[in-house]
């Protein structure tokens, strides 16, 4: 390779770096360590949030935190911006009825790390959401999108992390249903049109459907698609395939049941050999596994469950076969019964990638909820969660191969209190559950970081609860890698004129 070459690939890698771009590893849990590289702060991240939701009932909550970094200068650092402001619906119209420009405002404006941020929305026309944040806003920059509904279709409580946009999206668990209602939200932050694919896969393999080839989004706007709208046949169990023609967008799932509430369904990580979906409740009544094998060849998965005291086989269900293209599922029942756990799936053929994910339900007869777990990446240099109650949050770990010990950080909250610490231990092949520390003197919602302080990858989730009259309502978020850093090989390379 002639210097020409290197330092074109040096200039790349520092441009990462300046605009908070940077290549993730798989969600495997037993991946190899990446080479060691210089880890630098990003200087500038995007997220984006779907439409709330359909329902008219629908409050809407928003918490945004940046976690302080070094580097950065700490959270008394306000060298830096961030704001999330309301997408286009699906159309290009932005003015008045007299034509005018609208000017819209931010949901949500952080002023500084280490201090939440909070905003909200009501009822069915609430907007899809495109953030920036620069500076020392930028790094780990995390938004919770919270909704309650209380009555109707996908009524209960509604979660998901606002997302960084992407070409290519896996989401095992969506339906069509007649008793479901799962749309497709595509948002795309850029100046320029995006075209999507949607494919999706069920268990006798690809749905055709032309309809749900060459979606257009237009610049900064945001479209919802029906999923039922792609096809004449219902299918209980089906796997989206997402992929950008042209552009990036953010993409989510909404889920909403007649009977079962709703929730969304986040993108499940990379396909991989070995795969961890963290946090089944203890009191899960029911948890559906849906997975689905990419690739050329059929996978055979060994499942295991990582409970308090180790690994166990679920009766029954210990292996899974899944055809090459085919959506494969499987109820698995009361899982956990009492005891909180994790799943844990490896393929026998550690070149046969999966992907896979959970649909988990609490309470019984008229008075149950539903929630998804994808598979995830593990917390990686730190993971952040943005919105935590003083009641109700529930923060769930698992170790799948060596022990590991963390630390866990709960932040101020937006209105007031001081942060702190808690490490925790989480034994090999275990999953520790634990009420989320709570910081002192708490006002309003805070956020929480987890970060590795000595062992082997762990893996989280955090679990938010509410009573809705009988209705045990909860939302489970994943806590991946929060993206704060990226890995920049050492260069002699003059890279300044980059920076500028």
């Amino acid at each position: 390779m002639n210097r020409t070459t290197l330092s074109l690939i040096a200039a790349v890698t520092a441009l990462a770096a300046v605009t908070g771009f940077a290549a993730t590893t798989s969600g495997g849990a037993d991946d190899a360590p990446a080479e060691a590289a210089a880890q630098l702060p990003v200087e500038r991240s995007s997220l984006l949030c779907p439409t709330p939701g359909q329902s008219d009932l629908a409050e809407t909550a928003y918490t945004s935190y940046t976690p302080p970094s070094k580097g950065t200068g700490g959270s008394g650092d306000t060298g830096g911006k961030a704001q999330l402001m309301p997408a286009q619906s699906g159309s290009s119209d932005t003015g008045d009825a007299k034509g005018k420009a609208k000017t819209p405002k931010a949901v949500v404006t952080p002023k500084e790390p280490g201090k939440p941020a909070a905003g909200e929305a009501s009822g069915a026309d609430a907007p899809a959401l495109i953030g920036t944040a620069d500076g020392a806003l930028a790094p780990g920059w995390t938004v919770q999108q919270t909704t309650t509904v209380e009555a109707g279709t996908g009524r209960g409580l509604l979660g998901v992390d606002c997302s960084a946009p992407d070409t290519d999206f896996y989401f095992p668990g969506a339906s069509t249903a007649k008793d479901r209602s799962d749309y497709i939200h595509l948002t795309n932050p850029d100046d320029e049109a995006a075209v999507v694919d949607v494919q999706m896969y069920g268990p006798d393999g690809a749905v055709k459907s032309d309809v749900g080839e060459g979606i257009q989004i237009g610049p900064h706007a945001s479209v919802p698609v029906l999923l039922s709208t792609l096809t004449d046949k219902p299918y209980t169990n089906l796997t989206l395939h997402v992929t950008a023609r042209s552009g990036r967008v953010a993409a989510a799932v909404s889920a909403a049941d007649d009977k079962l509430g709703g929730d969304w369904l986040p993108a499940a990580t990379d396909p991989a050999a070995s795969l961890v979906l963290p946090g089944i409740p203890k009191d899960a009544t029911s948890v559906r596994l849906v997975a689905f094998a990419p690739g050329q060849d059929d996978a055979d998965l060994k499942v295991q469950l990582a409970t308090s005291s180790g690994r166990i086989a679920p009766a029954g269900h210990d292996t899974l076969h899944v055809k090459s293209g085919m959506t494969s599922a499987v109820d698995l029942g009361e899982l956990t019964r009492g005891d909180a756990g994790s799943l844990l799936l490896t393929s026998t053929d550690a070149s046969v990638p999966v992907v896979a994910a959970l649909r988990v339900t609490r309470g019984k007869g008229a008075d149950q909820e539903t929630a998804f777990i994808p598979a995830t990446r593990d917390i990686g240099a730190r993971a952040t969660v943005a919105d935590n109650r003083a009641k109700g949050s529930t923060l769930a770990l698992t170790a799948p191969g060596a022990t590991g010990r963390v630390k866990v950080t709960a932040s101020p909250g937006a209105e007031g209190g001081t942060a702190t610490t808690k490490e925790y231990t989480v034994k090999g092949g275990t999953t520790l559950s634990v009420p989320a520390p709570v910081p002192t003197g708490l006002k309003g919602a805070y956020a929480l970081t987890v970060e590795p302080v000595s062992g082997g990858k762990v893996y989280g989730s955090r679990m938010l609860e509410e009573k809705q009259d009988d209705v045990p309502a909860f939302t489970i978020q994943t806590l991946p890698d929060d993206r704060g850093t990226v890995s920049v090989p050492e260069s002699d390379e003059d890279l300044s004129i980059l920076q500028k």
